[in-house]
């Protein structure tokens, strides 16, 4: 454990990839590989299991310092984590001498940590577990109380991303990135053994024909980047709103996995069925959408939410939101690994693939190949992007055609060029304070649009909540405003004057009964801040409506 709270400990103190990179390297060549097996996953956010919730931390803290709730709540305004102002009372608390202290003694490995001493404090009960978490703290120093606290309450971040940790851990085992990467894929089970098997350096073909392979990434368009290349050079399809998955027949069995990682095939047993049906040895990268035979065009993703975590979808649910997978690139072939090829190669080894499905395929709808899109001249670009919404896409996707397939986002070979969002003025309503570094500022804000005119007697309703858009000035500009013009407050949610008008940005609309409003919206933003329009002039829920209706 003292050796993972002080990576711990560096990696939250960093900031740069080199020493993040090399600090990790270093524990990973070093640590016992029971230990690295507990490290990596939860270093790869796999092992985020609540195990007592930050309250009943709370709670006990409380109870053996005698601190009142008003300093806790101070104290958690100003810090964001409970299980860091948990960590921070006690440990004043210690020195000041209300509580028990002992000498630093937990040497006990992290593995015995994750496998036994936090499952044995969350099996108890009452007063038996308050003493057992107070005993465990007074044994602790302060590095690693926040550490327990933070595996303990599931609250445990890094701020390390999955390429970095993985990166790291080829360096020290000496293996490619990418076979570690393709060996993670599908999740990992924490243990000295399958650690040691990860890191062998033979390609464990068995073990790997479980998986699927790690998903290469568009990155957002930069324009300048096309300047130099010819239209001709660039393979251009629909952005599709579904979800990302990896359909796969192999030799032991069918599976479609999520680009999260998730294995989905219970959710979706007409696509396994498919996965049958293909050559074995087939691996296709493409799209989850619901799309019904006869359609010109697929559903709207809350069609698709239908399906989503059902474990069993009915039969009535699969024939009211039948399944479709739009196949836009071929990772295997009989066995061969592709992602070498260019997407050219790829491109046409698919397309010959879905003809001879078309030939056999018992469901044709069921399997539809991305459609490709020729064009002569940049100039063309935004005005075929405009057409997306009326296909039902997002937008459109710019894939070179001589780029490998590779792991994760690199960029300058794939890019999404996203529709426009939709707009609309709301005015401020209620704010709640962030968490973390901005803790002790209000930053998460609930937006409101006219029911009726306002000169009428109109009244403003919750329309939207949204968390980003505004630079560190604004948020801290709009904190004082907040402060300044609360009217009520709801424990942690102050409402405020109705004055202030921003302008969200969403990409889309869908009516709802759980929202007030009767719409919901998909991933609302603060664009700007409209210091120039009067509350009176935001827009109405008349204007949503109108936007939901002309929205294909």
């Amino acid at each position: 454990m003292n050796r993972f709270s002080a990576l711990f400990d560096q990696l939250d103190g960093s900031t740069g990839t080199n020493a993040r990179v090399e600090a990790l390297e270093a524990y990973f060549r070093s640590a016992d590989p029971a230990d690295a097996a507990w490290a990596l996953a939860l270093l790869l956010g796999k092992r985020r299991r609540r195990r007592i919730t930050g309250r009943r931390l709370r709670e006990i803290c409380l109870q053996a310092t005698g601190l009142p709730d008003w300093l806790f709540e101070a104290c958690h305004s100003q810090v964001g984590d409970s299980a860091e102002t948990v960590a921070l009372l006690w440990s004043q608390a210690a020195q000041a001498g209300p509580v028990a202290s002992a000498a630093p003694a937990e040497t006990e490995p992290l593995h015995h940590w994750m496998e036994q001493r936090l499952p044995q404090l969350a099996a108890l009960q009452g007063e038996a577990q308050a003493a057992a978490v107070r005993a465990c703290w007074a044994a602790l120093d302060p590095g690693q109380l926040l550490l327990v606290n933070k595996l303990l309450s599931g609250g445990f971040r890094v701020g390390v991303s999955t390429g970095l940790v993985t990166r790291a851990l080829a360096r020290s085992a000496g293996l490619e990135e990418a076979l570690l990467a393709h060996r993670l894929m599908g999740g990992f089970t924490p243990g000295a053994e399958a650690f040691q098997a990860l890191l062998q350096a033979d390609e464990q073909g068995q073990e790997l024909s479980l998986r699927p392979y790690p998903f290469f990434l568009a990155s957002s368009l930069e324009p300048q980047q096309l300047a130099a290349t010819a239209p001709a050079d660039w393979q251009l399809e629909w952005k599709w709103d579904g979800i990302r998955g990896q359909l796969i027949h192999r030799a032991g069995g069918s599976s479609l996995w999520s680009r999260g990682e998730e294995l989905i095939n219970e959710a979706f047993p007409e696509l396994i069925q498919l996965a049958e049906g293909l050559p074995v040895g087939t691996v296709l990268d493409g799209e989850v959408i619901v799309w019904p035979a006869g359609q010109d065009r697929p559903e709207s993703f809350a069609s698709l939410q239908r399906r989503l975590g059902r474990k069993a979808p009915s039969a009535a649910l699969q024939k009211q939101c039948p399944a479709c997978f739009i196949a836009y690139d071929l990772l295997e072939q009989a066995g061969e690994d592709l992602r070498a090829q260019p997407l050219r190669q790829r491109r046409q080894r698919l397309e010959t693939l879905h003809h001879h499905w078309l030939q056999t395929g018992d469901d044709h709808a069921r399997l539809r190949l991305s459609e490709c899109q020729a064009l002569h001249d940049w100039q063309q670009l935004d005005p075929r992007r405009d057409q997306a919404r009326a296909r039902g896409a997002e937008g459109l996707m710019l894939k070179a055609l001589d780029s490998p397939y590779q792991v994760g986002r690199r960029r300058g070979s794939w890019w999404k060029h996203k529709l426009e969002p939709l707009r609309l003025d709301a005015v401020l309503l209620y704010a709640q304070a962030g968490s973390g570094r901005r803790a002790n500022l209000y930053t998460d804000y609930s937006f409101g649009l006219w029911n009726g005119d306002p000169a009428a007697g109109g009244v403003l309703v919750t329309f939207a909540k949204a968390y980003s858009g505004l630079d560190d000035g604004e948020i801290r500009e709009l904190d004082r405003w907040i402060r300044a013009h609360t009217t009520e407050r709801f424990g942690p949610v102050r409402a405020v004057e109705p004055l202030q008008v921003f302008e969200l940005a969403f990409e889309g609309l869908q009516r709802s009964r759980r929202h007030k409003c009767g719409i919901a919206v998909r991933f609302p933003r603060i664009s700007r801040w409209r210091r120039d329009k009067p509350a009176a002039e935001a827009d109405s829920l008349a204007s949503a409506l109108a936007l939901l209706e002309q929205t294909p």
